[in-house]
């Protein structure tokens, strides 16, 4: 299967907890993934498989709703090919 690139933007809300909080634990999330990831001001790109990162996405849900977010909005923005691996130095080596 190719890799595919994804953008996760986590939009917590909790009473308790100030969303960047909540976030951080998302990033944790795919810090422990081993997933090649980018983390930005308004999202982090994650490199992988399809399935590893829906695997992903379930584990950020599941870690948010533990640690107090009553509900949330995730984006999720996907760029896959038929013929070749999409991959972060695709679309950043000209910025390096």
């Amino acid at each position: 299967m190719r890799k595919i690139n994804a953008a996760i933007q986590v939009l917590p809300q909790s009473k308790t907890l100030h969303p960047y909080a909540i976030v951080d634990k998302a990033i944790e999330v795919i810090q422990h993934s081993g997933l090649k990831y980018r983390v930005c001001p308004f999202e982090t790109v994650v490199e992988g498989e399809y399935d590893e990162i829906m695997k992903l996405v379930k584990e950020i849900h599941e870690t948010c709703y533990e640690s107090e977010t009553e509900s949330m909005l995730v984006y999720l923005k996907i760029q896959s090919s038929n013929d070749r691996d999409v991959t972060i130095e695709d679309k950043m080596e000209k910025y390096s």
